[in-house]
């Protein structure tokens, strides 16, 4: 019989055997990559990466608002864009954790280049999740990854981190992640929109030192997995009342001249038809639009601003798509409607090498808004 201190000594023993955790790594000793940046260049993989301490950045009592926190910005180059990403380890002091990744960037001269590259690498990299959002840009990539936000906030306080933010209050350019964009691309019908994200240098101050902000500026779009055309915001403002993410967005009334009123639009219901007549195709569009009145310069009645309000809406959905249609893009996805409905026609027309749409393909624009809110003041309405 082994008494209580002989098993207490065996105990002790088996315990020396046994072996540690040696690949387990203290939260502390890891860099933790949080965006990506891509570039092309003379033949070479050009990749910036953004590393942030996330004991800076975390919420908590003792934070220091309008403190300034560093932003870590590494570079690597190669062959292909796995070793050019491989190459940062080479200088990286610390293992780096590429789980916390949050958005991918590529630059103007990549996507024209072509993203079939990109997709793959980063679709076998097991650590980078599908649904990262995804933006292109015609900045300099270092310069991106360094703005911060108002209040010298981090850059996960960003519209390139959180566009949900801006988007809640100003729908213009939904955000898009990297499984939407790429099922846009690689769908036949589809010309996929990419976002792209620009400094503004102007807008804001602090004490008077101009303070640049991050802004989504336009959208890039595709012919298979090539970019083709850029289109700015201006150009594309008719495409926002074609989301149905679409939360609130502005116009005036009517778009030229003296405003006789500002209205917020809501809740878009989008529907096109599409067939072929004549060996061409043809849509119809219709839209309805809930409205709140948000200011009122003159005394007109509700139905004369419904009736103006309709009209700017319907130009500008027009305008956008003749802007698309001048660079042979397809910023209303119309294309992507006929393919869906009818299929061996829209295959047809293709076999043809005629341009599937053209200025008249758009027979009419039916478009119904509704104000439901008048705001907080009733007055001046006749």
């Amino acid at each position: 019989m082994i008494g209580r201190w002989g098993k207490s000594a065996v105990a002790a023993c088996l315990l020396l055997t046994l072996t540690a955790c040696w690949n387990s790594k203290d939260i502390q000793t890891m860099d933790y990559a949080t965006a990506i940046g891509l570039d092309y260049d003379n033949g070479k993989y050009i990749t910036y990466v953004q590393f942030l301490n996330f004991g800076n950045v975390g919420r908590n009592e003792s934070m220091e608002i309008g403190k300034s926190l560093p932003v870590w910005v590494s570079r690597g180059e190669g062959a292909t864009l796995s070793e050019s990403l491989s190459s940062i380890y080479a200088t990286s002091q610390m293992r780096i954790f590429w789980g916390h990744v949050k958005t991918i960037v590529c630059t103007e001269r990549l996507l024209r280049r072509g993203i079939e590259e990109v997709y793959n690498a980063a679709n076998r990299f097991g650590e980078i999740r599908y649904n990262i959002l995804v933006f292109g840009t015609k900045e300099s990539l270092p310069d991106l990854f360094v703005q911060k936000s108002i209040f010298n906030l981090s850059p996960l306080d960003t519209i390139m981190f959180s566009p949900e933010q801006t988007y809640s209050q100003r729908s213009f350019i939904v955000p898009k992640t990297g499984n939407r964009i790429i099922a846009n691309i690689t769908e036949p019908a589809e010309a996929g929109m990419l976002p792209s994200i620009s400094i503004n240098r102007k807008a804001w101050s602090e004490d008077k030192k101009p303070s640049s902000m991050l802004m989504i500026d336009g959208a890039f779009f595709f012919k298979g997995q090539k970019a083709i055309a850029w289109l700015s915001e201006d150009e594309l403002a008719g495409t926002r009342w074609t989301q149905r993410k679409l939360q609130r967005s502005l116009i005036r009334v009517p778009a030229e001249g003296k405003p006789k009123a500002a209205l917020v639009l809501i809740k878009p219901i989008y529907n096109v038809k599409s067939g072929v007549r004549n060996g061409h195709a043809v849509f119809d569009l219709s839209l309805k639009l809930d409205a709140t009145v948000e200011e009122l310069n003159e005394n007109v009645s509700l139905d004369e601003l419904e009736r103006l309000a309709e009209e700017v809406v319907r130009d500008e959905i027009m305008k956008s798509f003749r802007n698309g249609l001048a660079k042979k893009v397809d910023v209303l996805m119309l294309g992507e409607t006929l393919y869906r409905n009818y299929p061996k026609q829209w295959h047809a027309l293709r076999k043809t090498n005629q341009e599937l749409l053209s200025d008249e393909c758009i027979r009419k624009i039916v478009v119904k808004i509704d104000i439901r809110n008048t705001g907080k003041y009733k007055g001046r309405f006749r």
